[in-house]
């Protein structure tokens, strides 16, 4: 099918945002980004030369062809701070700003009547119903969720959140624009948590409840998932870098919708790391210590070949730099 959407706005600049727009522009589509200040919108725009700058450095050896590559890729990008000005042109609206119900519902209020009747609406939330947005729009039959995952530009996996009107047409054209920017587009319904999250959090949750029930350690129940299933981190390890602050919110997003259902009620253990401050890797405790020279050795060393490289990761380690660490685990 060939692709309708050529143009795309996006709303917010975050991680997420800012994600998509690097991928939409470096695969030549057009791309208005909207922020709600300039201030905002320059800090975005930063932050969007910053991830081009790596992508570039990658590419080519010479600083003047990675330059150039920059102009090349910011060009097909917009900024603005005028919300109905943004949506004028546009064939597909993405949503990507703070978690928040009534901001993203104010926000499709405002640009519904400003955007043109083809357009199709979209929003990234990871645990709030796209029924939710989509029930007081004009356009239900063309609205859906677009659920990427971080970091955009390196993980494959997009969800297509249907409600149960969306149209046959509206699938098609977001399937086939997902594909064009190099993602691998799944569809399912707005069911709690889509399909990734909510399988997830069930495996977490479960894991944690089995530390609870002394089924079994955290340490051997990490140890046992990772040999079977080839990942690099069991449940209890990716509860502690996912952070048991967002896994709780997320699932407290979950419950509401079902309230029922007992793989979503947050575990006693979690609930009280998050009262104790101890949210995982980007507080340095969680189940595990991230400091600790032990858990480092047993989890981490044996993906390091010599002692510099070594070194120079657990330091990064010790201090919580968690992000530069596993951006780098197999460099």
């Amino acid at each position: 099918m060939k692709n309708a959407i050529k143009t795309i706005t996006i709303f917010g600049g975050g991680k997420i945002g800012s994600g998509l727009v690097q991928i939409a522009a470096q695969n030549a589509k057009k791309v208005v980004l909207v922020e709600t200040n300039q201030e905002q919108l320059k800090k975005s725009a930063e932050l969007l030369i910053t991830n081009l700058g790596k992508s570039a450095r990658e590419l080519y050896k010479e600083e003047y062809q990675a330059k150039q590559y920059i102009e090349q890729i910011m060009g097909f990008v917009t900024g603005t701070t005028n919300p109905t000005k943004a949506v004028i042109d546009a064939d597909l609206v993405v949503e990507a700003i703070p978690e928040r119900l009534d901001k993203k519902q104010e926000l499709f209020r405002h640009i519904d009547k400003a955007t043109p009747t083809k357009t199709i609406f979209a929003s990234t939330t990871n645990s709030l119903s796209i029924g939710s947005f989509a029930e007081n729009s004009t356009r239900i039959q063309r609205f859906v969720g677009l659920h990427f995952f971080y970091p955009v530009p390196e993980t494959k996996l997009v969800e297509i959140v249907k409600v149960s009107v969306t149209s046959k047409e509206t699938l098609d054209s977001v399937t086939a624009w997902c594909k064009d920017i190099g993602k691998t587009p799944v569809i399912c319904n707005d069911s709690a948590g889509f399909i990734v999250n909510r399988l997830l959090l069930s495996y977490i949750s479960e894991a944690i409840r089995m530390t609870e029930r002394d089924d079994a350690t955290p340490q051997d129940i990490d140890i046992a998932m990772k040999l079977t299933t080839g990942s690099p981190m069991g449940p209890i390890q990716l509860a502690d870098h996912l952070g048991h602050d967002t896994i709780l919110n997320l699932l407290a997003n979950f419950k509401s919708r079902e309230p029922n259902n007992s793989f979503l009620t947050p575990s006693r253990s979690q609930k009280l790391l998050v009262q104790q401050g101890k949210l995982g890797t980007k507080s340095g405790e969680g189940y595990y210590k991230y400091n600790d020279l032990k858990h480092w050795i047993t989890n981490y060393s044996h993906r390091y070949n010599n002692k510099q490289h070594w070194l120079k990761h657990y330091q990064l380690w010790k201090k919580n730099c968690e992000k530069e660490v596993l951006q780098n685990l197999d460099n």
